[in-house]
């Protein structure tokens, strides 16, 4: 029997960071994971030792250092590659849970919609990448890009956050249309940090409570 692997996804700005922190504290006592079990918290990119070397790259704000769409989406490939393989692979085959901030989606939104790179170009990519682990559970946190954009205007952006609402736009409407393909499990970022996260804690405990 396998850990779980829970994925939290949105545009910049929706929140994850601080939702993951939360339930970080929650879930080892909240009796849904096994006493002998470990939590471990990751991101994309930049979970592995390769991947943080990835994510600086990736999101150089240096414009003369600015890659093509598909040499980006061999980066951010890269990343998962070594994210899988080294942190992710082996937690679950321990029975660990994992929870991660943004997973393969992310990839198809900003990417795929973003960038507009054939959808099953990266789905074909994406199948060799992840080695088999997909999320058990994914919690998409839904803010606008107008929103996202408000929320971030005190902070010195990265290279994807700096390619403005259009962009946002097409991310945003690609991660709910893969929110309805894939079922997510979808809550308005734009509540209060207490109400999103006891919303995702009840979906946790829903999920998972009755297969301990």
């Amino acid at each position: 029997m396998k850990g779980k692997f829970i994925v939290i996804e949105g545009i910049d700005g929706c929140g994850k960071t601080t939702q993951i922190r939360e339930l970080s504290r929650w879930l080892p006592d909240s009796g849904l994971m096994d006493k002998n079990s470990k939590l471990i918290t990751t991101r994309e990119p930049g979970g592995s030792q390769l991947g943080k070397k990835l994510r600086t790259l990736i999101l150089d704000n240096n414009k003369n250092n600015k890659p093509s769409a598909l040499a980006e989406l061999l980066l951010y490939s890269a990343d998962r590659a070594e994210h899988v393989s080294k942190i992710i692979s082996p937690a679950l085959k321990s029975k660990d849970w994992v929870l991660s901030d943004r997973f393969a989606d992310s990839t198809l939104a900003y990417q795929g919609y973003g960038r507009n790179i054939n959808l099953e170009t990266i789905k074909n990519i994406e199948s060799i990448v992840c080695q088999g682990e997909t999320p058990d559970l994914t919690i998409f946190l839904e803010i606008s890009p107008e929103e996202s954009i408000l929320r971030r205007k005190n902070e010195i952006p990265d290279r994807m956050e700096s390619e403005g609402i259009k962009f946002l736009e097409k991310v945003n409407n690609g991660f709910r249309l893969i929110a309805k393909e894939k079922n997510w499990k979808v809550i308005s970022a734009s509540q209060n940090i207490q109400s999103i996260s006891n919303q995702i804690k009840d979906i946790l405990i829903e999920k998972f409570a009755q297969k301990i």
